[in-house]
């Protein structure tokens, strides 16, 4: 019986197929490198793809979280000083909710295109192994193939910031949430506000880590942050060695040893013990050293209020000269060592003083007054209390 002819080309085509499909998976012949090539192209591209994604959803997650860390600053005080009230403070969950979810979906998807990322670059290193064993059979080499990448099941992809980070905001949310729900109408006013700014505190600094953490910085802003971070670090850490908190090294490192010390100071006043330097805290901290009574203490205050003084009359401080000293005052006091020509450091060093006293002495000099730095303080009385402090 003879089959139709539309049946018999049909059959004809499906062989075809067949046939064109077993060259290629046998793994021989131009065909079977050109397929493997292609695939290639295709992961390459798929590569190229994940990676503006994930760039994409970085730069997302970057401008979400500046928008939340600058909302939950107006709580936090650590950027800049504000003076939140009682309906601020009852308020601000809802005032927070919205940036704090954009914040939280911008992290999700920025790690799932993270992954993507790393899954992109497995696939690509899969056919890239592809290609070279087609090569090599094309070419008759029946040497044994290489090796095939690992993959995702036995390589646990790196995480996208430490751990620890992660952790340390995911505990922060959870207390400042709870610190919210524990502020009631008959919380009383003093209260309140320890215990909202303690945890605000606390979420905005994990937040201002998790920032860093995930290339969120330049190269410059990272290193001026750095710089910030330890100079502050080791002021904290001499106060809180002249109250008696910290024992260890004066190194600029917030590590365990200095979270103890705060944590410990919290505790002697009855404060949240969050390891954190909120306002409720250093007013603690200026209190203990107060309390210290001997001349350290009012040496210190003295001393920062004669440094203050000195950069007013510079014309580097425009600030209030009450013996506080602030980041804002290191940032006046570099900028005038830089004006010095001396190393700038940040601190009251013998450099500086040198440069202070050589300064006003040409100042005072007839022969060198119309040369004399503009910025140099006339009265050599102020130099002298500044002196103490190196």
């Amino acid at each position: 019986m003879r089959r139709p002819h539309g049946v018999v080309r049909a059959l004809a085509t499906v062989a075809a197929v067949i046939v064109g499909v077993t060259a290629c998976s046998s793994g021989s012949g131009d065909g079977a490198v050109a397929v493997a090539q292609a695939r290639v192209t295709q992961k390459e591209t798929a590569l190229s793809a994940a990676k503006a994604n994930a760039t994409a959803a970085s730069t997302a997650f970057c401008t979400a979280s500046q928008t939340y860390i600058t909302a939950v600053d107006r709580y936090g005080d650590v950027l800049n000083a504000t003076a939140p009230t009682v309906g601020d403070v009852r308020s601000s969950g809802q005032e927070l909710a919205a940036p704090r979810q954009t914040a939280l979906d911008g992290a999700e998807a920025a790690v799932t295109a993270h992954h993507q990322v790393l899954a992109a670059e497995q696939e690509l290193a899969s056919a890239k192994t592809a290609l070279e064993v087609a090569q090599a059979q094309a070419q008759g080499n029946t040497s044994t193939p290489p090796a095939s990448p690992k993959t995702s099941s036995t390589t646990t992809p790196a995480p996208l910031v430490p751990t620890a980070t992660t952790n340390r905001v995911k505990q922060a949310d959870s207390d400042f949430q709870t610190a919210m729900a524990g502020i009631t109408p008959e919380t009383p006013l003093v209260q309140a506000a320890q215990r909202f700014n303690a945890a605000a505190v606390a979420l905005e600094m994990s937040w201002l880590a998790l920032f860093a953490d995930a290339g969120c910085l330049t190269d410059p802003q990272q290193e001026q942050a750095q710089a910030a971070v330890h100079d502050y670090t080791a002021a904290l850490q001499g106060s809180l060695g002249d109250a008696g908190y910290y024992k260890g090294e004066v190194d600029g490192v917030y590590g365990p040893a200095t979270v103890e010390a705060v944590e410990a100071l919290q505790k002697a006043h009855g404060l949240p013990v969050t390891g954190t330097m909120d306002k409720a805290t250093a007013a603690a901290l200026q209190a203990d050293l107060q309390a210290k009574g001997g001349a350290a203490a009012q040496t210190a205050v003295a001393s920062t209020a004669a440094v203050q003084q000195t950069l007013k009359l510079a014309g580097f401080w425009d600030g209030p000269v009450d013996g506080n000293w602030t980041p804002a005052l290191t940032d006046a006091l570099k900028a005038f060592q830089t004006k010095l020509g001396v190393p700038v450091t940040g601190t009251v060093d013998a450099a500086t003083v040198t440069a202070l006293e050589k300064a006003i002495a040409e100042a005072k000099s007839p022969s060198s007054s119309s040369t004399a730095p503009a910025s140099s303080p006339p009265p050599s009385s102020t130099t002298a209390s500044v002196s103490a402090t190196s």
